[in-house]
């Protein structure tokens, strides 16, 4: 009966606080479009219970029609954990080993011995980043796969870690060679059809697909139509389509063993390098906010998409993007606010005019942060990126103004630290000092 009673009691606060956070999550996104243009669909559930679901911006430009949560997306890179998915879904049913070399599949391909199916997965194998003149071009698939075979290793496979388009483009092909199925075939009858995903498929050259996006890039001229990208070849790494919705079902299903068994997630979400990569996803990333995090994030040509399960808090973020609006960024700020942080809207930045002798007190190290000064002028980590001051101690950078540096001073006005904000996300960096200048 007590416990009763302070159920009926803490209920109020508890809306409330659900309420609060789902009002902030609005007027950050709301801030994103307005002030950034963002185009494109974001959702964010607790629980599996929304507290945004909302899309912004403009699905075709030409039309104005804007973007809604039914809105189709290309899913770049987060395609990658699909292709992991079906892989693992083959090697539960004894189709192939983890240990099986790329030679069993492609025995033409150059050290094809020497790489295994594990070191696809986990980005181990030496394979290079990607081939995106290749994808640009009209050639065949067979010509494709040709000259992407002629493109060297940058390390001996299973030696050190390194992003590979390559090796994922290889697994979508050994899916083909092991079920006897297409691709996408393959992924809607194992994965889409079971997760409910109804609205996710494979792109392709050809089909019409009803309610898709289409996606623009920045030019010196404002937004241009993306090149044209053959998705023949583009296929394992990227290709995917989807809503933000279906993404919430596919979470959903991770959590269960619907697609994938207890003892095949295990692998997929398992650290197997330094650099954190699990199968198709990257585990506890350094922008995890000290929390459980399985991540993944993607971008290609004006795609830029996002895909964070915080397992521990039941919290799933996910941005998609067709105008080259930072995702990953978004998404960071988004999963803050949930998480109960203090994060910092969207704003106009304005140029100021500031006492540049100001700026010898700035320069240094900051953690892994340089700050470097030249001919009156302030620089983030190279002369590429400036910081443009709206105050004379907070500067936003030119490259992405809703990147700030706020330079922190002491009692005696010598700058001791900075305070870098990455989506609204406020960071604390203490500035290095060599021990041999005291």
């Amino acid at each position: 009966m007590i416990k009763l009673i302070l159920l009926i009691l803490l209920c109020p606060i508890l809306v409330f606080g659900q309420r609060s956070t789902a009002t902030k999550l609005a007027d950050y996104m709301q801030a994103q479009a307005t002030i950034n243009q963002f185009s494109g669909a974001v959702l964010v559930s607790k629980d599996g219970v929304p507290l945004l679901k909302k899309a912004y911006g403009l699905a075709d430009y030409e039309w104005h029609v804007s973007n809604t949560v039914d809105t189709k997306f290309q899913l770049a890179s987060v395609t990658k954990q699909f292709t992991a998915a079906a892989i693992l879904q083959l090697v539960d049913r004894g189709q192939l080993s983890l240990a099986d070399k790329l030679s069993k599949f492609f025995p033409d391909y150059p050290d094809a011995d020497r790489v295994s199916i594990h070191m696809l997965l986990s980005h181990t194998s030496g394979l290079a980043m990607g081939f995106k003149e290749i994808i640009l071009s009209t050639i065949s698939s067979d010509s494709a796969y040709t000259a992407i075979k002629q493109i060297p290793y940058v390390f001996s496979p299973g030696t050190s870690t390194t992003y590979s388009n390559i090796g994922y483009y290889l697994l979508a092909k050994i899916i083909e060679k092991v079920s006897g199925e297409q691709y996408a075939a393959f992924l809607k009858k194992n994965i889409f059809d079971k997760a409910g995903m109804k609205h996710t498929g494979v792109s392709n050259t050809d089909s019409i697909v009803s309610q898709k996006a289409k996606v623009y890039r920045h030019s010196e001229y404002g937004f241009v139509h993306n090149p044209y990208i053959n998705w023949q070849i583009n296929v394992g790494h990227d290709g995917i389509y989807s809503t933000v919705e279906d993404l919430a079902l596919w979470d959903n299903a991770l959590y269960g063993t619907t697609v994938l068994s207890a003892e095949m997630k295990k692998k997929m979400f398992t650290p197997h390098n330094s650099e954190n990569w699990g199968y198709g996803f990257i585990i506890n990333p350094f922008y995890n906010h000290g929390h459980q995090l399985i991540a993944h994030d993607g971008g290609f040509f004006g795609t830029i998409s996002s895909l964070n399960r915080f397992t521990d808090d039941k919290l799933f973020v996910t941005v998609l993007s067709n105008n080259e609006s930072p995702s990953h960024i978004i998404a960071y700020g988004l999963a803050a606010i949930a998480l109960g942080k203090d994060v910092e809207l969207p704003y106009r930045h304005h140029r100021v005019q500031v006492d540049t002798t100001l700026y010898k007190n700035y320069v240094g190290q900051y953690d892994a942060i340089q700050i470097l000064s030249m001919a009156g002028k302030l620089y983030f980590g190279d002369m590429e990126r400036e910081l443009i001051p709206e105050s004379s101690t907070k500067f936003f950078r030119s490259d992405d103004n809703d990147r700030t540096i706020e330079f922190v001073l002491n009692k005696v006005g010598v700058c001791d630290a900075l305070i870098l904000s990455k989506g609204g996300v406020r960071e604390m960096h203490k500035k290095q000092y060599d021990p041999m200048s005291f």
